[in-house]
């Protein structure tokens, strides 16, 4: 289990990845080629993966994301020290707050 800042970042085996999972159409990558975990509205800031792979992603905001690194990848962020993550699959869960009336990510 990984965790940097509002991320955590759980290995999953691949044969628990739902099929709904493996059928979601990869995330964008931003204009660095990044799969960009998570940005900070405030700061810019991202959380942010540079390797080979595919960050699947629904629509709902509160559902967890998967990662797919077949080769392992870095992750980074300008505030935070860089983990090195093993090939395999991932559950990457975004720390939730409330607010009155909602419950919503993170966001720096």
């Amino acid at each position: 289990m990984y965790r940097q800042g509002d991320i955590l970042i759980m290995p999953v085996p691949e044969e628990e990845v739902p099929q709904a999972v493996r059928d979601l159409p990869p995330a964008p990558r931003d204009d660095r080629g990044r799969m960009v975990l998570a940005l900070g509205e405030a700061t810019g800031h991202a959380h942010a993966i540079a390797a080979p792979g595919e960050l699947l992603r629904d629509s709902d905001p509160l559902v967890p994301d998967h990662l797919h690194l077949p080769s392992g990848g870095r992750l980074v962020h300008e505030e935070h020290a860089v983990i090195s993550l093993p090939k395999g699959w991932f559950r990457v869960v975004r720390q939730r707050e409330y607010v009155p009336g909602a419950i919503r990510v993170v966001a720096d």
